[in-house]
């Protein structure tokens, strides 16, 4: 995307939840406060290049997409998205509950449902469709971004309707922790965050809430302007 501000709708835990603290501790910075945070106590020791692998991650603070980042409609201010954001969790719905787990996905680490949850799978697909109206067309440059040439018949239709390819069928709930690791990385470092992950003996996550993220400039951080518990059924 060449505009800026960018939007995105986000799962992430309240502010104070433990999965917060651990995630935002990990990623060296907390899109709750807007304010880097230091690495928790022998990560370093276990990456040196703990920094590198998590600037990615970093810059859009510790969540999962729920709509991706998008720049808003000319004619559609963000205190409108707002209103839209909080009359979508006031709708009541089946609340999501996963069992979170720390696993590899595409290369990378992250939170993952350790079950398949078509009920999670129903409120992104949901999130996706809520919130189009919001989301300006795609530019040229945006759509060579996503470099469709990779992408499968399905998800160039995907980007193509809704700007972003992993959505509907091909959305994949998760959390990013790293970058994309190589083989030979990946083990070790799997190892240490599976460790630390189990020491929050977090055995059920609900996707109950919905943030809005803001990213000012193409410089800054995502971080979150508001958000809201979802109304469950």
């Amino acid at each position: 995307m060449t505009g800026f501000p960018r939007y995105a709708i986000y799962y992430t835990p309240a502010a104070d939840a433990a999965l917060t603290v651990f995630g935002a501790s990990l990623l060296g910075y907390d899109a709750w406060t807007a304010r880097e945070r230091g690495f928790p106590e022998g990560v370093l020791d276990a990456a040196p290049d703990w920094g590198d692998l998590t600037t990615d991650a970093r810059k859009y603070g510790f969540h999962a997409t729920l709509k991706a980042p998008f720049n808003l409609v000319e004619t559609r201010p963000e205190a409108e998205l707002r209103d839209a954001c909080a009359a979508f969790a006031a709708v009541p719905r089946a609340v999501p509950i996963i069992r979170p787990v720390v696993d590899a996905i595409s290369g990378f680490i992250a939170v993952i449902p350790g079950d398949a949850s078509p009920t999670l799978q129903d409120l992104a697909a949901d999130c996706v469709r809520a919130f189009e109206p919001f989301r300006a067309p795609m530019t040229a440059e945006d759509r060579a971004r996503r470099k469709p040439e990779l992408l499968s018949a399905r998800q160039r239709d995907h980007l193509d309707r809704w700007g972003y390819p992993y959505v509907m069928e091909d959305f994949r709930f998760h959390m990013t922790l790293t970058c994309r690791l190589s083989d030979d990385r990946r083990g070790p470092i799997l190892g240490m965050l599976r460790d630390r992950f189990a020491a929050l003996s977090l055995t059920s996550l609900p996707i109950d809430r919905i943030a809005l993220f803001r990213q000012p400039s193409a410089s800054s951080r995502f971080s979150i302007i508001d958000s809201w518990p979802i109304t469950g059924r």
